[in-house]
């Protein structure tokens, strides 16, 4: 079993402040991200499913994966969800040197920033997710004093996890979501058999109960 929790413990968000965890509670709003795509056919999936449900949300691209499906990237823009920055390659930052990994978000941007956005879409490569959660100090730094919102999650559905059920998974969000809540899937080939099952659930359950799906600006 892969070593993580669903839920990120109130301490966390305390002892790294610069970095977003969630959003204000006080409205009924949720924020659904997708990390590692754009990913054909299952990027296609997550938006004619979120497009049923009038939801929004927040793509965490990896720079690689826009280039080479720069279709599907555009129609992430034009459908009006937010685009995020997660580096090239999806480098752990712990384990890369400064130089290199801020050079891969560098070029994740200028790939970002080579696309013209619609009047209706909505791209902002300021924002940023680490690659597995994992981000010096000195990192971080680097790309607050560059102006980006670095975006962590207070919930993980664990959808990356092949040895759990799309049941548990679903279990993880519904259990661990509240108002303001940042929610963690991934468009990705590994994570599409939870995904499929647990997504349109996710959106039928919080629509039913008066929330709205918001993207991150």
């Amino acid at each position: 079993m892969k070593s993580y929790l669903a839920k990120t413990p109130n301490l966390i968000p305390k002892l790294f402040q610069s970095q977003i965890w969630s959003f204000s509670s006080k409205e009924k709003s949720i924020y659904l991200t997708f990390d590692d795509g754009p990913t054909p056919e299952i990027t296609n999936w997550v938006l004619d499913t979120l497009k049923k449900y009038n939801a929004k949300a927040t793509f965490f691209c990896i720079g690689k994966n826009i280039e080479q499906h720069p279709e599907i990237f555009q129609q992430i823009t034009e459908q009006g969800h937010a685009i995020g920055n997660h580096t090239y390659n999806h480098e752990k930052g712990w384990k890369t040197s400064n130089n290199v990994y801020l050079n891969s978000i560098l070029k994740t941007e200028k790939t970002i920033g080579g696309f013209q956005t619609s009047p209706q879409g909505t791209r902002n490569p300021k924002l940023f997710r680490p690659p597995y959660g994992k981000i010096k100090p000195s990192q971080t730094k680097s790309l607050l004093k560059n102006n980006y919102k670095i975006v962590m999650w207070s919930v993980l559905s664990g959808d990356f996890d092949s040895e759990i059920t799309p049941e548990k998974c679903l279990t993880n969000v519904l259990k661990n979501t509240e108002k303001g809540s940042v929610i963690v899937f991934h468009d990705s080939i590994k994570a599409f058999d939870k995904l499929q099952i647990v997504l349109p659930k996710v959106l039928e359950y919080y629509r039913e109960k008066g929330y709205a799906f918001n993207k991150i600006v």
